[in-house]
């Protein structure tokens, strides 16, 4: 095959960011110095979800699972000494979006840039929030309109900044097929540019088209996922042509970044996360044509907890070594004509078709949420049931168990921690902020925001003005609540079902045994409490036990300890279960086992999920938590049946 001049790397991204501002700045600076070409901003719970540091619902939220953003002063302090004119930046932010790229710009006018020369991404997908990771705050219909806002103003004022990563990879972590992932993702891109034309000249609607970009997600089916994206390439060409009439090639261009795929990294044996990591990458790179404009690398060790620098270093230069020592960027495409790929592609683009037809006869992407949602449970479910009876093979999960110990992890537990104390700071600094701003200035800039909502205006110049004022995320949000309203997602988990799972009879007996013993069905509440959205797993526990027998209670993300335990008492349950994967599981556990004491429930036994380190497993048991659930623990049957046992055996001795 005859070379060709060289290609340029794509950009080298870590996702990025922690406990504050300033650690997190020291964090980017440092990866920058190593050879990072990009930045990936991770914020946490908190701001992702509209609140201040101090709110009530971001205790043991700040600085987890990502840098607390409160004020502009915050993300001048994330941006400190990094000249935001030269860099490119993505920001994983949704509901939140239009004020986190208002601070964003107002921080770069502070250093003396010209904002038409930002360059970077605002995720800015609130569909796919609904449908997996749960960070949503407000209606569909209004937040559709938050999205074409930022996709208004930055045609005109950041032109080279894209408004929206149609994000698909939250999809595959909440179990999507390939097929599933090309419709689901292009049918939200669809209802955003519907949204989108309605809100631009016609003559200048191509340029948005160009803008949009994608976020997506490679697994360790490494070919099967490079001809996804070969199929993403020529489905999103053929939807600008046919769909919206873009002309220009150009515009209609496939622009994607990535992060390779974390569901499939395992606690056990965490060295193997390594080639699997690497195997990941090559989906998204080897394709010359469906290359990936920018990548980031989860770390080896994200199953058991927050990387470190030096994990993510790892990650980094596996990028780099790809990029930088190989000769893959000297070589067109490796796969135009190969029979193999073009019938593998073919087959993707068909069933992908079929699907957006279906969604479309829906009405669209936003009136087949509850479709998607329910399809992506049950897919998840086959995904965990394959994995169970051995079917899809995981290496050292249900095959080759047995190994020797990891000398990655020996000696220390392999994570960041974040220190306890990073919460108490940021709520200081935040009152500090607010007692030195001018109150009338902010004032005034919050009626400013309200009317554009009110009125339908563009909220991006009253939210920067904000910005410039002083006025705080939690402010920000408050205000478009009170337009707008908030929304509650449904739980996809009324239709799913695991009938296929190995041992499933014998477990349904098992459970059935124990339930005669209580006088009626095992009742379970499934609860999230805190901010975290990642809901998959607590979806699985509720597909299964209810497909063994159990009747089960579950509302979805975002309740409160308070709520938790007023639905323990209303539905009378024999056993509660916990799920939290932001890593802030000990001050809400804390929390729900005090106000469960306090209730008088002290007897019911509480189970808890999530990544949860050894150490902090200790703790969680001194507080009266009866089982503890990680990434290992992959046999649901075996969690069923324990859950049986204890709810039984804790009600007799409550009786007694």
């Amino acid at each position: 095959m005859a070379a060709h001049q060289k290609d340029k790397p794509w950009i080298f991204r870590t996702y990025a960011g922690h406990s504050t501002a300033a650690a997190s700045n020291a964090l980017y600076r440092g990866n920058l110095a190593k050879g990072q070409t990009g930045l990936s901003v991770a914020f946490d719970l908190p701001t992702q979800t509209g609140y201040d540091s101090d709110h009530p619902l971001a205790q043991g939220e700040v600085g987890k699972v990502g840098v607390p953003i409160c004020h502009l002063g915050d993300m001048e302090t994330l941006f400190d000494a990094i000249p935001l004119e030269r860099m490119n930046t993505s920001m994983t932010i949704n509901a939140t979006a239009p004020w986190l790229l208002a601070l964003y710009i107002a921080a770069a006018e502070r250093q003396g840039g010209d904002i038409a020369t930002l360059q970077g991404t605002v995720q800015n997908d609130i569909i796919k929030e609904y449908l997996s990771r749960g960070t949503h705050i407000f209606p569909p219909a209004p937040s559709l309109k938050l999205i074409g806002d930022v996709a208004e103003y930055c045609y005109r004022a950041v032109p080279k900044w894209n408004p929206m990563n149609v994000c698909s990879y939250h999809l595959q972590e909440a179990g999507a097929t390939p097929e599933q992932e090309l419709a689901y993702a292009l049918a939200t891109a669809c209802a955003v540019l519907d949204q989108v034309r309605g809100q631009v000249p016609a003559e200048d609607f191509p340029q948005v088209v160009g803008r949009i970009s994608f976020f997506v997600n490679a697994g360790i089916r490494f070919v099967t996922e490079m001809c996804k994206m070969r199929a993403f390439v020529d489905l999103w060409d053929e939807i600008c042509r046919d769909r919206y009439g873009v002309k220009d090639p150009k515009l209609r261009r496939f622009r994607y970044g990535v992060q390779v795929n974390s569901l499939g990294l395992t606690e056990q044996q965490p060295e193997n996360n390594v080639p699997r990591i690497l195997l990941e990458m090559l989906a998204v790179t080897l394709s010359k044509h469906a290359r990936a404009r920018a990548v980031q690398l989860p770390a080896w060790n994200e199953a058991l907890g927050l990387p470190r620098p030096w994990d993510q270093q790892w990650s980094l230069r596996m990028q780099q070594i790809l990029a930088l020592e190989t000769d893959l960027l000297e070589h067109d495409d490796l796969f135009d004509g190969n029979p193999a790929v073009e019938a593998k592609v073919a087959a993707l683009k068909s069933a992908a078709r079929e699907e957006l037809a279906q969604i479309d006869g829906m009405g669209g992407a936003v009136a087949a949420i509850d479709y998607m949602k329910s399809a992506l449970v049950a897919s998840n479910a086959t995904r965990l049931t394959r994995i169970e009876r051995g079917e899809t093979v995981v290496v050292g999960v249900n095959r080759y168990e047995q190994g020797e110990p990891s000398p990655l992890t020996a000696g220390q537990d392999g994570i960041l921690r974040v220190d306890p104390g990073v919460e108490a700071d940021q709520i200081a600094r935040l009152r500090t902020w607010r007692e030195g701003r001018d109150a009338h200035a902010v004032a005034q800039a919050l009626r400013g925001l309200r009317a554009a909502a009110l009125g339908g205006d563009n909220v991006m110049p009253a939210s920067i003005a904000a910005a410039k004022a002083g006025v705080t995320t939690g402010e920000w949000a408050a205000t478009l609540r009170e337009v707008f309203g908030e929304y509650r997602a449904p739980t996809g988990v009324g239709e799913a079902v695991s009938n296929s799972a190995e041992g499933l009879e014998d477990t349904r007996a098992g459970v059935a045994t124990h339930a005669a013993r209580l006088g009626g069905q095992i009742r379970l509440l499934i609860g999230k409490p805190g901010l975290d959205g990642h809901s998959n797993g607590a979806e699985q526990i509720a597909v299964r036990a209810r497909d063994v027998g159990m009747k089960v209670f579950y509302e979805g993300i975002r309740m409160t300890p308070t709520a938790l335990v007023q639905a323990a008492r209303t539905h009378e349950v024999h056993i509660i279960g916990l799920s939290i994967l932001s890593g802030s599981h000990l001050p809400l556990a804390e929390a729900f086992m005090a106000q469960l004491h306090a209730a008088g429930l002290g007897h019911v036994p509480v189970i808890a999920g999530g990544i949860i380190p050894a150490e902090d497993a200790v703790r969680l048991r001194e507080l009266g938590i009866s089982r503890i659930y990680t990434p290992k623990d992959f046999d649901l049957n075996a969690i069923m049946a324990d859950i049986a046992r204890l709810a039984a055996g804790a009600d007799l001795a409550a009786a007694e």
